[in-house]
């Protein structure tokens, strides 16, 4: 068994060598910060790399911050490794941990180097070329055309920003791409916003060598998760179990099981879930668990963009004119539906009936099927929400005539809430939100657009939070973001109500309350609804509804029909 499993070992080791030396394909590489332990010694960094490579990592990046002085710890994680490995030990200039000096650096690297042969160093550009005794140290151990000795240990060469985009950006990249030891350019730097990441892509289709281009932080994940797409060298995700070396690594997990990191090639169409936040969506695990269900060729990603209507402009025309990336649908949520409606009325775009009556959108289409490509804005949340309120309650929806319903919010979702249930024909609607002046706008301008469509005649009226305390409503719907805090935190700033709003509502007359959060599964709320008796539910089935219509309109109807509500309820 022994002799079985090293022999199983020497043959992953060498299907990765060969994919590494001719750059096959994109490696997921996992980082590790090695920790000094005498009594335990390398044996903890060995078995999470060995975990790593069963999870599907293909380079463990050793990070000796620590242990620069144990070379014996080194030698054995560099000899037992269990797939080829960078050396990395950097410097807290540049977002690492050691805080000794380069030269012992270097030398320990150098030391290790001769000693091991690792697959790859990996030395800063501003390292490498700050002293000539320095960059020839890094050289006599590596491989480049005027090597001597036989090494088969090659150098990446690297720059990283935590502030920002580097002004000399280009002028690094010329330098070490002009350097003949630089086998690999690594270069990293803090996204500003989404549209940095497209700049790194841009980077990677010009590359002349292999090249690392990567965004950190919140706004970076695409650079990550999209590396396949563009070429790149390799991308980093953290042990599903550990907090990563730089910020925005996603797990391991989390890149190929619910990003499909290894199906992800340059044809892969990019869809996401725009919202601020973006970040706490099931959308990612939903849609691209239905893409491949349906065997459609696409990745979705969260697209955190800021509130301002500016910022959705200008990210999201980018993404949709940078044609390789393929941009070809996004969900859309708070605060973002009524920006998208408008996005799409700028350039020329179609808009559905639905859509046109709410005033907001939570669907965004990029049709590049012919030479002209076209904008389509539709509206799933109407449909869906009505029918997850008639599930509930288990009635058809003429069982919702001549009831009350209270709204709370005047963004997107209570824009479809009040025009859905004024097409099923309830009896009546109050807009309720904190900013009264809102809700008054929104009932007026709603009231006027279903008058001058002829589609119903029910009364959408107005009033601040405090007035739900004073009259009964058959269904109350919650339609505002406040409420996704920790649902264990006893504090009543995360509910849209007041506490003395929130306790006085006549809960006994009302038949369902329902929040559009989905996480948590209750919100305080929700809670304090069914502490009071009241039927609830929370936005899961809503969320079901409304993202299995999204995918009918970037599906094809062959696609599409592979799909139904219960699938995506089992994602859930």
């Amino acid at each position: 068994m022994i002799k079985e499993c090293s022999l199983l070992h020497c043959m992953a080791h060498s299907r990765i060598r060969r994919a590494i030396l001719h750059h096959l394909m994109t490696l997921i590489c996992i980082p590790i910060m090695v920790e000094a332990d005498e009594a335990t010694g390398a044996q903890p960094a060995l078995e999470q790399a060995a975990r790593a490579i069963e999870a599907g990592a293909r380079l463990i990046e050793w990070r000796i911050d620590h242990v620069t002085d144990t070379p014996d710890l080194i030698a054995r994680l560099l000899s037992e490794s269990p797939a080829p490995c960078i050396v990395t030990c950097r410097p807290t200039t540049e977002g690492g941990e050691y805080d000794g000096t380069d030269s012992d650096r270097i030398a320990a690297l150098e030391h290790l180097a001769l000693e091991h042969t690792p697959s790859y160093l990996d030395v800063e550009l501003a390292t490498y070329e700050r002293s000539a005794n320095l960059a020839q140290k890094v050289r006599l151990v590596i491989d480049h055309p005027n090597q001597l000795r036989a090494t088969g240990t090659r150098l990446i060469l690297s720059t990283h920003d935590f502030t920002g985009r580097p002004k000399d950006l280009y002028n690094r990249l010329g330098r070490m791409a002009q350097d003949d030891a630089c086998a690999v350019i690594k270069v990293a730097w803090t996204a500003r916003s989404l549209r940095d990441n497209i700049e790194a892509f841009e980077l990677l289709q010009n590359r002349t060598k292999p090249t690392i281009a990567l965004c950190m932080g919140r706004f970076g994940l695409l650079s990550r998760v999209l590396a396949p797409k563009f070429g790149a060298f390799l991308t980093f995700a953290r042990a599903d179990d550990t907090l990563g070396t730089a910020p925005g690594q996603p797990g391991i997990g989390q890149l190929r099981e619910t990003y499909h990191f290894d199906a992800i090639n340059k044809h892969t169409r990019t869809y996401g879930i725009v919202g601020w936040p973006a970040e706490h969506s099931i959308g990612p695990v939903v849609h691209n668990a239905a893409f491949r269900h349906a065997d459609h060729d696409g990745v979705y990603l969260p697209l955190p963009i800021p509130p301002e209507y500016e910022h959705f402009k200008a990210t999201i025309g980018s993404l949709i004119d940078y044609g390789p990336l393929d941009f070809s649908g996004a969900s859309i949520t708070t605060p973002h539906k009524e920006n998208a409606l408008r996005f799409v009325r700028e350039h020329d775009g179609t808009v559905d009936p639905m859509t046109d009556l709410c005033g907001a959108a939570n669907t965004l289409t990029i049709d590049r099927s012919t030479d002209v490509m076209t904008l389509h804005a539709a509206n799933t949340d109407v449909e869906a929400l009505v029918d997850s309120v008639c599930d509930a309650l288990q009635i058809a929806r003429d069982g919702l005539a001549g009831r009350s319903v209270a709204v709370i919010g005047a963004g997107g979702a209570a824009r479809a809430a009040a025009v859905g249930f004024a097409l099923a024909g309830v009896g009546s609607i109050t807009l309720h939100n904190r900013t009264e002046a809102h809700a008054h706008a929104l009932a007026d301008e709603l009231s006027r657009r279903l008058s001058d469509m002829r589609q119903c005649d029910v009364p959408i009226t107005a009033a601040g939070l405090e007035a739900m305390s004073r009259r009964p409503y058959d269904l109350i719907i919650q339609t505002t973001p406040v409420g996704m805090a920790d649902p264990s935190t006893p504090d009543r700033s995360d509910c849209p109500l007041p506490d003395d709003v929130l306790s006085a509502i006549p809960w006994s007359d009302c038949a369902l309350a329902l929040d559009l959060i989905y996480t948590p599964a209750e919100t305080p709320f929700l809670r304090a609804a069914r502490q009071a008796g009241c039927h609830t539910r929370n936005g899961k089935d809503m969320f079901s509804r409304q993202a299995l219509g999204q995918l009918h309109y970037w599906l094809t109807p062959e696609a599409a029909s592979l799909l139904n509500a219960g699938f995506i309820d089992s994602l859930i």
